[in-house]
């Protein structure tokens, strides 16, 4: 009987494999069978964390507009509401960004807002 040598894919399979295991730590990284485990579940934590960060952006940008808000003596809420009555098409990101590094223009939409 001849002995099947195995080709390239399974070779490239686990030199890919391989590289992506790079940086981890001990049995992590050596080890094939508990390299695949780790891998797997890197990638699935990769994926969750791409939507958590979206969640923990839009967290940061709610605290940064209610502080600024809060600073010209109104609320969050009360401001976003006033600002849907206004029909000021602005996103959180973006008042954000003119909270923290253009607070004159911030200003002026908060005046804009209030009718002061």
């Amino acid at each position: 009987m001849v002995r099947v040598k195995r080709g390239t894919v399974a070779r490239r399979r686990r030199s890919r494999e391989r590289k992506r295991a790079k940086g981890f730590r001990g049995a992590l990284r050596t080890q094939s069978r508990r390299r695949k485990v780790a891998v797997y579940k890197a990638k699935k934590h990769a994926t969750r964390h791409r939507r958590q960060k979206k969640v923990v952006m839009r967290r940061l940008w709610i605290v940064r507009i209610n502080a600024a808000v809060r600073a010209a003596g109104m609320s969050y809420s009360k401001f976003m509401h006033a600002l849907k009555q206004k029909k000021i098409g602005l996103d959180r990101r973006s008042l954000a960004d003119l909270a923290v590094n253009h607070q004159k223009a911030f200003a002026k939409i908060v005046e804009v807002v209030t009718g002061k």
